[in-house]
């Protein structure tokens, strides 16, 4: 995702020019529509300043409007997580871009709404968002453990059910603490999401 700004000019224009032949968007990654399944859904801010997170009144504002869109647009809602700059869902959708459509739309919207309250008119504040179809059983209880365990990987808490934007508690309650441990012990996160959600970007 931030690779563009390490490569040389020549490098640049190699990729522009090989994803306009292809048809391609430009800088962001392609949306593929596997038809119905389920999967990871991912948003960042740009430059992954925390723009949702700039208030607490914000962040529960997003977070109520995020699930607003899911629950419109997906047929289940397995998992999700907001944090101050990006979130996660894990989705059952059996219309994947038409609800990228409507999280565009969604990114839209706040877009316009915080550079009002912020005073910064023109300002970008979304860079995009990303879908994966699961592969497997173990990708999807990969993708479960880490949409959960974000905000500990991230530093802002210590435990799952300590972050309040999120599905954590409600799974923990749901499935039990026992078998959320077992989950975690065989559908291990080990590098998932390495060098596309790093705190450090």
């Amino acid at each position: 995702m931030y690779d563009w700004r390490k490569m040389t000019p020549s490098e640049r224009r190699v990729v522009l020019s090989d994803r306009q032949a292809s048809g391609r968007p430009w800088h962001l990654p392609p949306h593929e529509d596997f038809g119905p399944g389920d999967y990871h859904i991912t948003a960042a801010c740009y430059e992954h300043a925390p723009f949702i997170g700039a208030s607490p009144a914000r962040m529960v504002a997003f977070e109520a409007a995020l699930l607003s869109v899911l629950d419109d647009r997906c047929e289940e809602v397995h998992a999700w997580c907001v944090l101050p700059n990006h979130y996660h869902c894990l989705v059952h959708s059996d219309a994947v871009k038409a609800l990228l459509a409507e999280l565009g739309r969604l990114h839209g919207r706040s877009s316009h709404d915080w550079n009002g309250e912020d005073g910064t008119r023109g300002r970008k504040v979304w860079h995009g968002c990303e879908e994966r179809a699961m592969r497997s059983d173990a990708h999807f209880w990969a993708t479960m453990n880490y949409v959960h365990n974000n905000p500990v990987h991230h530093g802002y808490v210590g435990q799952w059910e300590e972050w309040p934007f999120s599905s954590a508690k409600a799974f923990l309650a749901e499935v039990g603490r026992e078998e959320a441990s077992r989950i975690w012990r065989h559908y291990p996160v080990l590098d998932y999401g390495k060098g596309w959600d790093d705190k450090h970007m």
